[in-house]
């Protein structure tokens, strides 16, 4: 008798944006390091995306590791890389973050970190939004930070405010949290879980520019993200912030007018 060999199960696709730095590298890691994902490394630098996607198909031995070239600091650049793209996506964690030193705009005239930060989040779920429920249940992780605050909805990009980027980064990671709870409620219907998370204190570029160090390694900060991207138990949690795996009280998404007024406001750069 002839025994038919089982079709292998078709990977989970994971997207995950700013795959280069410190942190997101190590998100990447982690998820390639779990069975049955593929891992797709969206990055705005050519040679350091590749550079990535080789050093973690070669740590991990997951030969399902690659990169797709995006700037996520522009609607335009993610409408085109949502309009090649082919498939379901399982899991998008949105991670790419910028804090420059001195204000600086887009060539679409959009401040850079709230462009990066926020919008790119905003823009980037809105895009893979059909990929996503087409794979439901599906996920997506925004990674915030506990250091936030500050957010004034009547000056988002810091036209009439001093910029700090200290305090342009504390407003859009609360941005980031309260869009988590936004886009929880808009996408449970389609079973898409959206949660936010604190990453740990890791030293990097970004934590080096807001003049901090950081204790944890790479993976140690990178850990509560991979849970949230990878772990079965939790399909279905959706509109919660998480802190070394677990689920905090968030202030920012409690505020449900402010919720709406930022959300309508991101929707508005469309």
């Amino acid at each position: 008798m002839h025994l038919q060999t089982p079709e292998p199960e078709p990977r989970r696709i994971a997207l995950v944006t700013g795959a280069t730095g410190a942190i997101g590298k190590a998100i990447a890691t982690g998820i390639a390091e779990t069975p049955g994902f593929e891992v797709v490394l969206l990055c705005r630098d050519p040679a350091k995306a590749d550079a990535a996607a080789a050093d973690i198909r070669e740590r991990t031995g997951n030969p399902a590791v690659r990169c797709e070239i995006v700037d996520l600091s522009r609607r335009a650049s993610i409408t085109d890389l949502a309009g090649r793209w082919r498939g379901p996506v399982q899991v998008l964690v949105n991670n790419a973050a910028t804090t420059p030193r001195s204000r600086c705009e887009t060539p679409d005239g959009i401040e850079l970190q709230f462009a990066t930060n926020v919008l790119g989040y905003f823009w980037t779920i809105t895009a893979f939004r059909d990929a996503l429920a087409a794979a439901a249940p599906a996920r997506v992780v925004n990674v915030a930070s506990y250091w936030a605050g500050g957010l004034d909805l009547r000056d988002l990009e810091f036209r009439r405010r001093r910029y700090d980027n200290d305090s342009a980064y504390r407003q859009s990671k609360q941005a980031d949290r309260m869009l988590s709870v936004a886009f929880a409620q808009r996408l449970r219907d389609d079973g898409i879980d959206v949660n936010a998370c604190h990453p740990g204190d890791v030293a990097s570029g970004l934590s080096r520019d807001l003049g901090f160090g950081g204790h944890e390694t790479p993976a140690q900060g990178a850990d509560t993200p991979v849970w949230l991207a990878t772990e079965p138990a939790l399909t279905g949690e959706t509109g919660r912030y998480f802190e070394h795996r677990r689920a905090v009280s968030c202030r920012f998404g409690a505020d449900q007018d402010a919720v709406e007024a930022l959300y309508l406001g991101c929707a508005g750069y469309d």
